[in-house]
């Protein structure tokens, strides 16, 4: 079939309904997703994510008008017009022009990134993603749980405040863990405890990261009655220790993991990990090999085009604890938080150190409008709330919330409104392209 290209267009996108999803309408997902589909959301029912992208997993359909109408295998007639949904792969493929051609060049007929939004009302997995050369063997070997070949580095912008567990945390950290926590102690063993309490800054940082990788090593792999047995002493040691003082804000999350995921690995695990609050505005990201899991909060997420997840705990989903925990760098200390770029009084841009993707956030205030200049690669706009206008020099689009546009490569796109507009644009990261005048936060 064939489609005018009017450079922007308009989206129909996925949802997943993840188990750790908000439920129903207290889902920003769910609300995002009904008012771009025009379904109606089940108040029962979780909203967990809220893809726009490419990928096979969960495509995105774009709304276009056809030049001749054709009813082919991808394409959807829509009733009541003459606008068809056409799989946006599908369309690109049609027309390789509009990502541009060093992204063509480089990535093929795919968006690079998979941009998402996540309604998260319970603790993730503690997972890794693998690297590309990781990516591809684990694909070949286990095709039917590791669904590609690609890797998933990704960052978490927080729309919300926007929590986390991200990294190993410090020497000095984990060495104040073995003292303080003895249920951990009594799974991995004194020994192991030893190696922690008797690392010294001269043994440097590899000695640091072997020790490390052996008492996670070891946790993870517990058998479960000895982890079930620990976390109950520990859940109980806690519960009295409440009563004659504060507790500290990880043992806090510890006691609700365990809510979430009684007797899980997890629950201990969280103690050598970095516990994350970002505000809303700030920005985390995660390269491969680098163990986390989202706990609370609403944030809007991009990554490349990827669905790998290695997961170890805080799941029910299959767990491979031997591939995360060869696969970790065991890199510690505190994550970078973004804080973006200011482009204008009215955007900020966040860019990782990734070549598929970054991220755009722009607050329009009554009567407002902004430019985002021509960039050599395609675009994805998410409009998060109010109404306005998304336009080229030929094209003009009016939006409210749930709206997702995609931008053809080199298009300048003016965004206005009369009333207030809260909108997002992911792209391909301004560093592939050279434009090297813009500076990490």
């Amino acid at each position: 079939m064939e489609v005018e290209n009017p450079g922007i267009f308009k989206l129909k996108c996925c949802v997943k309904n993840y188990d750790w999803g908000k439920i129903g309408r207290d889902s920003s997902v769910a609300q995002l997703y009904s008012k771009n589909s025009g379904e109606e959301a089940d108040d029962f029912k979780p909203y967990a994510e809220f893809w726009m992208g490419t990928h096979e997993s969960g495509p995105s359909y774009a709304v276009v008008t056809p030049v001749t109408v054709a009813q082919g295998e991808n394409e959807v007639a829509s009733s009541g017009n003459s606008l068809n949904l056409v799989n946006l792969k599908d369309w690109i493929e049609q027309n390789p022009s509009v990502i541009g051609d060093k992204v063509l060049q480089k990535w093929g007929h795919s968006l690079p990134f998979l941009f998402k939004v996540l309604s998260v009302a319970k603790a993730l997995s503690i997972q890794a993603h693998p690297d590309k050369v990781l990516a591809e063997v684990l694909h070949k070997q286990h095709p039917d749980i590791y669904k590609d070949d690609n890797h998933k580095p990704e960052m978490a912008l927080g729309l919300t405040e926007f929590e986390a567990l991200c990294g190993f945390i410090s020497p000095e950290e984990l060495k104040l863990v073995v003292h303080n926590v003895p249920e951990i102690v009594e799974v991995v063993g004194s020994a192991r405890a030893d190696q922690v309490l008797h690392i010294r800054q001269e043994d440097g940082e590899e000695k640091s990261k072997e020790v490390l990788r052996s008492i996670f090593s070891d946790l993870m792999s517990a058998k479960k009655v000895v982890i079930s047995e620990a976390i109950s002493k520990l859940i109980s040691r806690l519960n009295v220790k409440r009563e004659v003082r504060e507790l500290t804000d990880k043992e806090e999350l510890v006691l609700r993991l365990e809510k979430e995921y009684p007797g899980d690995v997890g629950v201990l695990a969280a103690f050598l990990l970095n516990y994350i609050k970002l505000k809303s505005g700030e920005a985390l990201y995660l390269g491969a090999n680098e163990p986390h899991a989202y706990l609370y909060g609403e944030c809007i997420e991009c990554m490349a085009a990827s669905d790998n997840v290695v997961r170890a705990g805080l799941t029910p989903k299959n767990r491979d604890v031997q591939t995360l925990c060869s696969m970790l760098t065991y890199k510690q200390g505190l994550p970078q938080v973004l804080k973006g770029v200011a482009l204008n009084a009215y955007t900020v841009k966040y860019i990782p150190p990734f070549d598929e993707f970054e991220v755009d956030r722009c607050f329009l205030p009554q009567g407002a409008s902004t430019v985002f200049p021509v960039v050599p690669g395609p675009s994805i706009f998410l409009v998060m709330a109010g109404e306005g206008k998304i336009r080229t020099v030929s094209h003009e689009e009016s939006v409210a919330e749930g709206d997702v546009l995609f931008a053809c490569a080199n298009i300048e796109i003016t965004a206005a409104t009369t009333s207030g507009l809260h909108l997002y644009r992911a792209g391909v990261n301004s560093r592939f392209f050279g434009e090297s005048n813009i500076k990490l936060a």
